[in-house]
């Protein structure tokens, strides 16, 4: 089942897949990376939840409102989208800046959550410059994204994965990894509703002044923390800062992975949400 939502003063495009009569789970994306980022969890978290996926404002099929935008404006979409499908209370889990979301969502909200899961996020971001010269690259990598998407994942693999994984890619991209996803799926994503520069813009505009550190402690929701061993993007020891501040947190760490363990670790992650969640 799929529509769009009525959220917050814009459209929100949704995804459900699962049984109507199971907990529902809410699934947040990462930075420009639309709901079908989480094609190597739906189908696994499916079977015992019912999973809603869905782009983020600046994404996807979502509206893309030209404003530098917020963490209170994505928590409120989020929010939006729940009332419209009249959830009152849901498990939630993000990944990057979708982990960010839900921080300042689960501060802001916290009888809407049931548990949390943060993958590979950060509770702030101590240099401000450094993330804008990530946002100038990400800008300028959009045209060979767009025009050559399977090469761009191969070319960039080496920011997201470990060197292990690097070496089945190299071996075998045609592979369908985990029997869950190939390349040539993930890929072809990034030319479909793809993204623009103000796009990009206006979803970093958030990040640019996000921490959220010192509010943790307040968290009273069960939270599990899954950060990566190898992750360059968002690395590890800033997840350990964050189980410290959230009190009723648990740490996983994904050995000899990076950011993007969702995809090539996706069945260890899906283990741990579904253990931690059932």
């Amino acid at each position: 089942m799929e529509g769009f939502a009525d959220a917050n003063g814009i459209k929100i495009h949704y995804q459900i897949n699962g049984n109507e009569n199971s907990e529902p789970l809410i699934l947040v994306s990462g930075w420009t990376l639309k709901k079908e980022m989480w094609i190597a969890q739906v189908g696994p978290l499916s079977e015992h939840f019912r999973v809603i996926t869905f782009d983020n404002r600046g994404c996807g099929k979502s509206d893309r409102p030209d404003i530098p935008y917020t963490m209170h404006m994505f928590a409120d979409d989020i929010i939006g989208l729940m009332d419209y499908l009249k959830i009152e209370k849901a498990h939630l889990m993000g990944y990057a800046l979708g982990g960010m979301i839900l921080q300042v969502f689960a501060l802001k909200y916290p009888q809407r959550v049931n548990k949390l899961v943060l993958l590979n996020t950060v509770g702030g971001f101590p240099d401000k410059e450094g993330l804008e010269s990530v946002r100038a690259i990400n800008i300028k990598a959009l045209d060979f994204q767009q025009n050559a998407p399977e090469k761009y994942f191969l070319k960039s693999a080496k920011m997201g994965y470990h060197r292990d994984f690097i070496k089945q890619l190299e071996a075998d991209p045609n592979q369908r990894f985990h029997g869950l996803w190939t390349v040539a799926e993930f890929a072809k994503e990034y030319t479909i509703n793809p993204q623009t520069p103000k796009d990009v813009a206006n979803q970093c505009n958030a990040m640019l002044d996000f921490n959220v550190l010192d509010k943790l402690s307040e968290l009273k929701c069960k939270t599990l923390i899954i950060a990566a061993s190898h992750n360059k993007l968002h690395p590890k020891i800033a997840m350990e800062a964050m189980h410290e501040k959230i009190p009723n947190s648990r740490l996983e760490i994904i050995q000899k992975a990076g950011d993007s363990a969702y995809l090539s670790r996706a069945p260890e992650i899906n283990e741990l949400v579904i253990v931690f969640l059932m």
